[in-house]
């Protein structure tokens, strides 16, 4: 399509191009930008605080902690549970307690309304404009100004003022923990410590955090960054290349350091390159929704 094709304006279609530009100019539609390499965590930083681990560990699933962030994560998540307990039991307290009253209440007006059945009739007969009448007519008004509600506001439009409002169901907590990632159950004693080699280069005139290239793999000794995916072995913790998983451990299953056997468990992918704005490991893309242009 040539230039002057897409600057056309006199055509019956409104075109894809047409349609973008016009959507970049007026501010509609949703953004989509693929994240650079500023924006994506470092393979070797906490999930949490999203700086390098001082004490990594690392969960079942491969998602990268510090070990005081998670730890702190975990006991706020358990005082959390308790004082949503405390409460739950509190409203099951107050719940039950007026559930007896409603009861006691409802048992008494039975009682009332079976001794009124009982008295004798007394021939007496009310008449019209009496009191009584225009009491028995106050009762059997619709007007929900009546009995006894001239100083409420009709507020019916409001949730707590329908008809069939009512309160909210009580539910008790759930105890489990979940991770602040994955959202999967997480405990502590699941947690594996983490054991990255340090990268010999023999440049100690800046500190590690500094340095780009801070690990290696301990068998290969392949820089790792997040272009490289790796691995975490359970028994040793030592992070290793996923080639070298694929290529040595998996044709014997037996640790490449400490000779020791291997389960398919034991070997944990590690997740990388997950922010708060975009998934891990795919899907590496920022979106901004905005309202649609539509014709």
């Amino acid at each position: 399509m040539t230039r002057h094709a897409r600057n056309c304006t006199a055509g019956a279609v409104y075109t894809y191009n047409e349609k973008k530009k016009d959507a970049a100019e007026s501010g509609y539609g949703t953004n989509a930008q693929r994240l650079g390499k500023d924006s994506v965590k470092s393979f070797d930083c906490c999930s949490l605080t999203l700086q390098p681990c001082r004490n990594p560990v690392v969960t079942k699933d491969g998602y990268l902690f510090d070990k005081e962030a998670i730890l702190q994560y975990i006991i706020t998540k358990k005082n959390e549970y308790s004082r949503k307990l405390k409460e739950y039991e509190r409203l099951k307290k107050q719940e039950e307690n007026e559930q007896t009253q409603e009861a006691s209440r409802k048992q008494a007006t039975a009682v009332e309304a079976f001794v009124k059945s009982e008295k004798p009739v007394n021939g007496t007969v009310d008449m019209p404009g009496t009191s009584k009448d225009a009491a028995k007519r106050v009762e059997s008004s619709i007007s929900n100004m009546a009995n006894g509600h001239e100083k409420k506001l009709p507020s019916f439009w409001l949730p707590s003022e329908c008809p069939n409002a009512g309160r909210a169901k009580i539910e008790k907590p759930d105890p489990t923990i979940y991770c602040p990632v994955s959202q999967r159950p997480l405990k502590a004693k699941d947690l594996i410590d983490v054991k990255f080699t340090l990268l010999k280069d023999g440049d100690r005139s800046k500190s590690l955090i500094a340095k780009e290239a801070r690990y290696m793999c301990p068998v290969t000794h392949d820089v790792l960054s997040n272009a490289i995916p790796c691995a975490v072995l359970r028994p040793t913790g030592d992070v290793v290349t996923m080639e070298c998983v694929e290529k040595l451990i998996k044709k014997d299953m037996i640790h490449p350091l400490t000779s020791q056997k291997l389960k398919e468990k034991d070997i944990i992918p590690l997740q990388r390159g997950g922010t708060g704005y975009a998934y891990t490991n795919e899907n590496l893309e920022g979106k901004e929704k905005r309202p649609m242009l539509q014709v």
